[in-house]
């Protein structure tokens, strides 16, 4: 949680997943202060979920963009099982702001919980804790 236990972060996280990738356009389209916004883009490419690009707009200084890593990548499940429990308890009655939908047939997607033997979990309370095997010993 170090890493995206802060509001800002998801955020930011948002912006980039649905394709604002430039400082400036983050900042308008977020509504993130200026500083808290660098402060949270050096963040999240010290920790390589995001990677900056350069570009130069004609007549302009070289700058640079924001692109999702691999690593940044495997965030998207969590970004949508987010959104779905907003849309469920927080969305305004006219509908969810964003849907997300699948490029090759345009269906809806959703976030699933799966286990290993290929079980979909239905119900959260379907689901044990247990430690693993980085767990500590006590």
């Amino acid at each position: 949680m170090t890493i995206l236990g802060e509001r800002w972060t998801f955020m930011v996280l948002r912006e980039v997943f649905n394709g604002v990738r430039r400082f400036d356009d983050i900042s308008r389209h977020s509504g993130i202060p200026r500083q808290v916004l660098s402060n949270r883009l050096a963040l999240l490419v010290d920790h390589g979920i995001l990677r900056r690009a350069p570009y130069q707009d004609p007549g302009e200084r070289a700058r640079h963009e924001y692109r999702l890593t691999d690593k940044g990548l495997d965030l998207y499940p969590v970004l949508v099982a987010i959104a779905a429990w907003g849309d469920r308890y927080v969305a305004d009655p006219g509908g969810a702001p964003v849907e997300f939908a699948h490029r090759d047939c345009g269906a809806q997607v959703h976030s699933v919980l799966e286990c290993e033997g290929g079980h979909r979990i239905e119900q959260p309370r379907d689901l044990a804790p247990r430690p693993g095997p980085g767990a500590l010993a006590r």
